[in-house]
């Protein structure tokens, strides 16, 4: 009989009785050591005791107010009642359940059903925690849960794209967060909710180390891996409250990575929503209406306020998950965090990048404002709103904030290649008297009117860089690495015109990798050459197991 899973790292427990998980059983894994949590020791672990109520008992509290609502008006005579002498009682509805059991001296039966639902509660949260657990061995992350119905998970770590820690209002005034560990696809995330914050951070870190390729040193000593020493009831007690405290001060969790490389001015974050696209809409919209009221009926004014408000909430919803921005370099990737209310740290291991894009809008222009995106897989579908926000790696930032952001995306990319992105690219500024991108050709200039002498590409030994647009300008870089298909197109227009258009392809993302109106031979060099390159620039490539062979002492 093997141990059952340790409550929260603590000692093992009898096994719990229930349905066994389908499937074969993987064999037991070798014992690593060297862990930074003592939950990453191959063996089967439950979350923290308040999973549950984070989880769905917050259902309970909705209720409760419901309840206290529909009573407030018997509670406030409850006190008028105790403390003003003579005052009328309260006059109960035709048909009230309170009153009923109330005339009818049904006062214990109520509260022994009551307490019933409570222990049915109860005990439902109990086998909700005791049936969900998770291990992490060399090779897979696995999760699982239920009762009657039961489920595995498992991320594979080398398919791990990065590791989410996930502070949401609630968990953080309990001092907790959850894991969320992305896998390569839609919908393939493994949820790691609920752990102490500490204890995430350090689980993360381990996640991580094992998906780098990094091998944990073995443990001298057969059997488990002795992890760290746990504390009393009292000091664990003590330090959920210190870390709740601490999260709601400092923001993200305690800051042991190093400082962010990019620092957004509240003032700069307000602006540039300001001066945005939906500003721009909701400001046409709105002399739209003004002057249709002013045609026909003034009560036609009226609609403007559902566009306020809702423009409003968008502005709220996008500024808090912007609010506390801050992005730096670590051992193990870029660490990405975010959020007012619900705090987000993102770790983005080397690479995982597929695309970048440098873009403008035309309102930015005179601040100098850009803005960085990436295309990267996320576990999430890529129309979903969490992919959008997972795509900002710089939500607004000057030349030199989004160069720096861009040197920590692609550390790869040749010194001398840098010119290509600001400078040579997205600016167009010409070197020596000529423009290194390959552009439109003049006799296509109707295909792009306004921005035939910037529309083209430059490809390196490591990336393809592609610009276009005059308007809103924008520079793509794509990493030969990364690359996973090269396609020309063709239309009837541009035959004609002796043009073609090609589309190098990666994950789905907000970045795209179409560029037309480019010439014909050129674009039939082009597939030969980033065809040969991205074989040469994949074979060699072993960023994504960015630690291959490097042993870890612990």
């Amino acid at each position: 009989m093997t141990d059952a899973p340790a409550p929260y790292g603590g000692p093992s427990m009898p096994p719990p009785q229930g349905p066994s998980v389908p499937g074969p059983s993987p064999a037991p894994p070798s014992t690593p050591g060297g862990f930074r949590s003592p939950l990453s020791d191959g063996e089967w672990h439950r979350m923290h005791p308040l999973t549950p109520l984070l989880r769905g008992g917050l259902v309970l509290v909705v209720v409760a107010g419901l309840i206290i609502s529909n009573l407030r008006e018997r509670i406030a005579d409850f006190f008028i009642s105790s403390t003003v002498p003579g005052a009328d009682g309260f006059q109960g509805q035709p048909g009230d359940p309170i009153d009923f059991v109330l005339q009818h001296n049904l006062v214990l039966v109520a509260l022994l059903v009551l307490a019933g639902l409570l222990l049915v509660l109860v005990g439902l949260f109990y086998l909700s925690w005791r049936f969900h657990t998770f291990r992490i061995t060399g090779d897979d992350v696995e999760v699982r849960q239920g009762v009657l119905f039961r489920s595995q998970r498992r991320a594979p770590l080398d398919r791990v794209q990065g590791v989410n820690l996930t502070r949401p209002l609630i968990a953080r005034l309990c001092g907790m967060a959850k894991l969320d560990v992305l896998g390569a696809g839609s919908d393939t995330n493994v949820k790691l909710e609920y752990l102490s914050t500490k204890t995430a951070e350090a689980v993360r870190a381990d996640i991580l180390r094992l998906a780098s390729g990094r091998k944990l040193a073995e443990a001298v000593a057969a059997g488990r891996v002795p992890g760290m020493p746990r504390p009393g009831r009292v000091a664990q007690a003590t330090t959920m409250v210190t870390d709740a405290v601490t999260g709601m001060v400092l923001g993200a969790e305690v800051p042991v990575e190093p400082a962010s490389v990019v620092e957004i001015p509240m003032l700069r974050l307000l602006m540039s929503h300001v001066f945005s696209q939906a500003t721009l809409w909701l400001l046409v919209l709105i002399g739209l209406i003004a002057w249709g009221s002013w045609q026909t009926t003034p009560v036609l004014l009226l609609s403007v306020i559902p566009a306020v408000i809702g423009i409003g909430t968008y502005w709220v919803r996008t500024l808090s998950k912007k609010f506390r921005y801050s992005i730096a370099p670590t051992p193990d990737g870029v660490r990405i965090t975010y959020g007012l209310f619900t705090t987000i740290t993102e770790i983005l291991p080397p690479g995982r990048v597929h695309a970048v894009e440098l873009s403008q809008p035309l309102l930015w222009r005179p601040a100098g404002w850009w803005v960085v995106r990436v295309n990267r897989l996320a576990g999430r579908s890529s129309s979903s709103r969490e992919s959008d926000q997972a795509a900002d790696a710089l939500p607004v930032g000057d030349r030199a904030d989004a160069e720096r952001v861009m040197r920590l995306l692609l550390p790869g990319l040749a010194e001398d290649a840098w010119s290509l992105v600001f400078d040579r690219g997205v600016l167009a500024r010409p070197g020596n008297g000529e423009d290194a991108f390959t552009t439109t050709p003049k006799r296509a200039w109707i295909l792009r009117p306004l921005s035939w002498r910037r529309n083209g590409f430059v490809l390196t030994d490591h990336v393809l860089i592609m610009r276009r647009g005059f308007i809103w300008r924008k520079l793509v870089v794509v990493p030969l690495a990364r690359l996973q298909s090269f396609g020309i197109e063709q239309g009837p227009l541009d035959r004609a015109l002796g043009v073609a258009e090609v589309h190098a392809h990666t994950i789905t993302g907000r970045v795209s990798g179409r560029l037309g109106a480019i010439d014909r031979d050129a674009v039939v060099g082009l597939f030969a050459e980033a065809a040969a390159g991205a074989v040469r620039a994949g074979a060699g490539d072993r960023s994504h197991r960015w630690a291959d062979g490097v042993p870890d002492a612990g």
